[in-house]
């Protein structure tokens, strides 16, 4: 079982670190936005290329709100409940089975 244990613990360690990354993406993103970058900077590019298809989807669903834009908050609040709920459970669910009180059993 501790195989399995440290699997689940390796990819909650991974998906919260790409999750956090993902939020320091976003509040670039947002930061950027509020002035008139250089669309051709790799930086800018990268930015928007990252974000765009997410926050494409959740502008989609939201009503139009008079030129603000608060895809970005939200989802930073999805990253938020995934790392909360979603990779915390995982990394209770390994510790629980490194511990003999698993799933499993």
């Amino acid at each position: 079982m501790f195989i399995i244990a440290n699997l689940l613990l390796a990819f909650a360690k991974i998906s919260e670190i790409l999750l956090t990354l993902y939020t320091y993406v976003i509040i670039a993103r947002a930061i950027v936005s509020w002035v008139n970058p250089d669309p051709y900077n790799p930086i800018v590019n990268f930015l928007y290329r990252a974000t765009e298809p997410i926050l494409r989807r959740v502008r989609s669903l939201l009503p139009h709100l008079g030129g603000i834009d608060v895809s970005p908050l939200l989802v930073l609040l999805v990253v938020q409940f995934l790392q909360q709920f979603i990779v915390a459970s995982v990394k209770e669910l390994a510790l629980s089975l490194k511990a003999g009180a698993g799933f499993f059993q």
